[in-house]
C-alpha cells in the first residue's frame, strides 16, 4: 500500500490544434483511420489533484458542462492508474476550466493527462512510459499526444503519436464561436459525403488558393479511394520532413526566417477534412476563418471537428489585431503561442 498525503498537486492542462487532418476509411471498431499533425498551444486549464483517506474518485468543477461521474476522462484515467500503481485513497480532482468544452482543442484529453501527471506526483510514484501511453489510448484518441507534447504526428484513430521536429514558437489566435459541433455527427456527415462521391483527395487547394465550399452542400470533387487519400497526406508530410532535414543539414535557412518550417508545411496543401462537412452546416465558422485569412494569418483552420478555429501569425501584434476584429463581431478569441516540446513540459508544473 502506498502512503499518500492530501496536499493538492497543481498542473497546467494545455490545448492542441490540428495542422491538417485527413479522414480515412471507417474501421470495423467504429472509428476512422486518421492522419494529422498535432500542435500544443499555450491556452490551458488548471487541474488540482489530492489523495487522502477513504476511497473513490471525486470530480469538482464550477463549470456545469464538466461531467462529475465516471464518464469524465480524468475519472477514467485516474481509476486505471490507481489500480496499476496499487494505490489506495480518495482522489479529489478539481478542474478549473478556461478552454471550451467540446471545442476541438482536446481540453478533456489534456485534463486527463494533467490529472494523471498530478496523481503520480501526489503519490510519489510513476507508471512506465508504455503503461501511461496504453491507458491514455484506452481512455481516448487524443490523450497520448499530451504525453508527447510539442509537434507530433497522429495516426491510427489519432492515438498513435510520434514526435516530429518542433516548429518554432509562433503567435496563435484561437477563436471559440459559441457553436456546438458534434464530432460523431461530423463523422457521419463525412461518411455520407463519401458515399455520395462528394469528397476526394485530402486538399482542396487550387492554384490560386483554397477552394471555397458552397454554402449549402459539400464540395463536389473527384472521388478517391480512402487509402489513396491517406497516402497522399503521408507523402506531403514525408516531403516536408525531408526538406526540413535537408535544410538543417545544409544550413540553408532560406533567409533565416523563423517561420520557414511552418510555411513549408502549409505549402504542402494540408487541410482539415472536417471543414468540408462542418462549414456548410455552420457558415459562420467559415466566415471566422475568412476573417483570419484576411487579417494576415499564415495559416487558418478548424481544429479537430471544431468549433474552435485558429490562425497562425508572423507576430503577436498581427494576431492581437485580428482578435480585435473578431471581438467587434462578438466572437470570443484569445491570443497565445505554439509550444515546443521543452516549453510544454517546463510549463506543465511551473
Amino acid at each position: 500500500m502506498i502512503k499518500c498525503g492530501d496536499m493538492p498537486v497543481t498542473v497546467r492542462s494545455f490545448a492542441k490544434i490540428n495542422l491538417g487532418l485527413c479522414i480515412g476509411a471507417a474501421r470495423p471498431d467504429g472509428f476512422h483511420d486518421l492522419r494529422t499533425v498535432y500542435q500544443i498551444v499555450g491556452l490551458h486549464d488548471v487541474i488540482r489533484v489530492s489523495v487522502g483517506r477513504g476511497t473513490g474518485i471525486e470530480i469538482r468543477s464550477e463549470d456545469s458542462r464538466v461531467p462529475k461521474d465516471d464518464s469524465n476522462t480524468c475519472w477514467r484515467i485516474v481509476d486505471r492508474a490507481m489500480s496499476l500503481l496499487g494505490a489506495r485513497g480518495r482522489v479529489v480532482i478539481e478542474i478549473e476550466k478556461s478552454l471550451p468544452v467540446q471545442g476541438g482543442l482536446g481540453g478533456a484529453s489534456g485534463n486527463a493527462v494533467g490529472a494523471l501527471s498530478a496523481l503520480e506526483r501526489a503519490l510519489r510514484k510513476r507508471l512506465s512510459g508504455s503503461e501511461r501511453l496504453r491507458i491514455a489510448a484506452e481512455v481516448g484518441s487524443d490523450l497520448p499526444l499530451f504525453l508527447v507534447g510539442g509537434t507530433c504526428l497522429g495516426v491510427g484513430r489519432g492515438e498513435e503519436v510520434f514526435p516530429l521536429p518542433d516548429l518554432p514558437s509562433t503567435a496563435c489566435l484561437i477563436a471559440t464561436p459559441e457553436v456546438a459541433v458534434s464530432t460523431p455527427q461530423a463523422f457521419r456527415d463525412w461518411d455520407l459525403a463519401v458515399s455520395e462521391g462528394a469528397v476526394g483527395l485530402c486538399s482542396t487547394k487550387t492554384g490560386g488558393g483554397t477552394a471555397r465550399l458552397p454554402t449549402n452542400s459539400v464540395s463536389k470533387l473527384t472521388v478517391a479511394d480512402p487509402s489513396d487519400r491517406m497516402n497522399e497526406f503521408s507523402r506531403r508530410l514525408s516531403s516536408w520532413l525531408s526538406e526540413s532535414a535537408l535544410s538543417g543539414v545544409s544550413g540553408n535557412k532560406r533567409g533565416g526566417r523563423a517561420e520557414t518550417p511552418l510555411l513549408d508545411l502549409v505549402r504542402t496543401g494540408i487541410e482539415n477534412d472536417f471543414e468540408r462537412v462542418v462549414f456548410p452546416k455552420y457558415p459562420e465558422l467559415r466566415e471566422v476563418k475568412r476573417v483570419l485569412e484576411r487579417s494576415g494569418a499564415l495559416y487558418a483552420s478548424l481544429s479537430g471537428s471544431g468549433s474552435a478555429i485558429y490562425g497562425l501569425f508572423a507576430s503577436r501584434a498581427l494576431a492581437e489585431k485580428a482578435a480585435g476584429k473578431l471581438h467587434n463581431d462578438g466572437v470570443p478569441a484569445a491570443v497565445t503561442t505554439t509550444l515546443t516540446r521543452p516549453q510544454y513540459w517546463k510549463r506543465i508544473f511551473s
